[in-house]
């Protein structure tokens, strides 16, 4: 997409005269407005790509016709043209949303630079719009890889997708396991049902059978109203239970009985539901370990694992690693209201050289960070916007670990908190993100850590 529609807005005939000429060498479709008024007027009846705006002008200056236009045309983009004393007003302009400034006097060839660099932005915001069209009609669980192990996982998301069987899903925390459900799911029969998700890790002992099944009213103390579980919410849909691992041994031999006879009971019920429910698992833990160590039940395991996938993690298929990063980058540029970028070589390099412990979860984390925070104008992606902290590793330090063997449980989770808390600048949703916790949790243990 090029630019094909000009304003320029000047009270000085020969400056609008030279601009015109130069548009229409280049093949451009020109208006011309000696006022901020008349330009509106012109806005109004016609699509402007661009215009070029005189700072001082007489009734309506630049910053005001600024202002208009970008209520009344947000896509438009503009170019301000300033004396060098007033430079201040061309950051004041850029800050309510134009595009670049020229200085004057200017030659052709700065004015020839700025055109060039308005049409790859102009580019790049009808890229921004088509990926917006495209981003609202895909669903969550778009899967992005290239490498013969995501081809691999792909076919059976495909196969397994058509069946009742159930899955169990696992691989390092942050592989897109939760990806990989969601992918199962839509592309199954039951796609017009609900897909309920379960964090497991993140409900307390005391209330995840509640959770599960549901309860009456009056079953317990402090149980007012009849509760529906996330078994019956997820009738004739799909029941994500992520980190499956972590449900409590008590709790397994009900969830095993759901299994076998497509039925439970509710806390304080006298008659069993029935339901029709797929069941996705995920976990990040050996399973296998874990029966051993008596743990999780073995005969649940065989009910769940019917049809095991299992995500390699990111730095055992780097070549899914830019594939992923340009996913990453057109959506969290439309998700953080920035116009369409681009990574330069130098941050491809970059990417390319780490291990992401992290997985891609860590990627989509990295490369947020970097479009939220560099230059909003820039189109390009540099290797110094992108931070990687090349101290972190999955495996502590003899010295982390005789300073973790002195601490419990619950300084633990609390020092994590923390860490992950001042990392993403005391943001809360994205710290529960990260964590992998609902955000009302994660306000839960706040207050209960005294934590600012």
């Amino acid at each position: 997409m090029k630019i094909e529609k000009v304003l320029i807005v000047d009270d000085d005939e020969i400056i609008r005269e030279f601009i015109q000429k130069s548009m229409d060498r280049v093949g451009m479709e020109t208006f011309t407005a000696p006022s901020g008024s008349k330009a509106l007027d012109i806005l109004k009846n016609n699509t402007i790509d661009l215009i070029f705006t005189d700072m001082k002008m007489p009734k309506m200056s630049g910053l005001e016709l600024i202002k208009k236009v970008k209520e009344l045309s947000p896509r438009t983009i503009i170019v301000v043209i300033t004396a060098f004393g007033s430079i201040d007003n061309a950051v004041e302009a850029m800050r309510l949303g134009a595009f670049n400034y020229l200085l004057k006097p200017f030659t052709l060839e700065a004015l020839e630079a700025v055109l060039e660099k308005a049409n790859e932005l102009y580019g790049l915001v009808g890229e921004n719009d088509y990926l917006k069209e495209t981003v609202s009609t895909q669903t969550t669980s778009e899967v992005v890889g290239c490498s013969q192990m995501m081809h691999e996982i792909l076919e059976t998301v495909n196969r397994v997708a058509k069946s009742n069987a159930s899955v169990f899903i696992h691989g390092e925390s942050g592989t897109g396991k939760e990806i990989i459900a969601q992918a199962i799911h839509n592309k199954s029969h039951r796609s017009n049902h609900p897909f309920i998700k379960v964090n497991c890790a993140a409900i307390p002992e005391t209330l995840i059978e509640s959770e599960f099944f549901g309860h009456e009213k009056g079953a317990f103390t402090g149980a007012s109203d009849r509760r529906i579980g996330r078994f019956e919410l997820a009738n004739e849909g799909s029941l994500l239970l992520d980190e499956i691992s972590e449900i409590p041994l008590s709790l397994q031999a009900k969830l095993l009985r759901v299994t076998q006879e497509k039925e439970f009971d509710r806390i304080g019920g006298s008659k069993p539901i029935k339901v029709d429910v797929r069941l996705i698992s995920t976990s990040n833990r050996d399973v296998n370990e874990l029966i051993e160590k008596k743990i999780m039940r073995e005969d649940l395991f065989y009910r769940l694992n019917v049809v095991p996938i299992f995500i390699p993690p990111l730095r055992e298929r780097m070549e899914d690693l830019m594939p992923l990063s340009e996913y990453f980058v057109n959506n969290l540029c439309i998700e953080n209201n920035r116009h369409v970028k681009r990574l330069s070589k130098q941050a491809e390099e970059k990417l390319l050289c780490y291990s992401w412990p992290g997985n891609v979860r860590e990627l989509q984390n990295v490369i947020e960070r970097a479009i939220v925070i560099m230059d909003p104008y820039d189109l390009e992606i540099h290797a110094n916007d992108i931070y990687i902290d090349h101290g972190k590793s999955l495996t502590p330090t003899q010295q982390e670990k005789e300073l973790l063997k002195g601490m419990t449980l619950k300084e633990l989770e609390k020092k994590l908190i923390v860490e992950t808390l001042h990392s993403y600048g005391k943001n809360p949703e994205k710290t529960a993100q990260s964590l992998g916790i609902p955000e009302s949790i994660l306000k839960n243990k706040l207050r209960e850590y005294e934590i600012e």
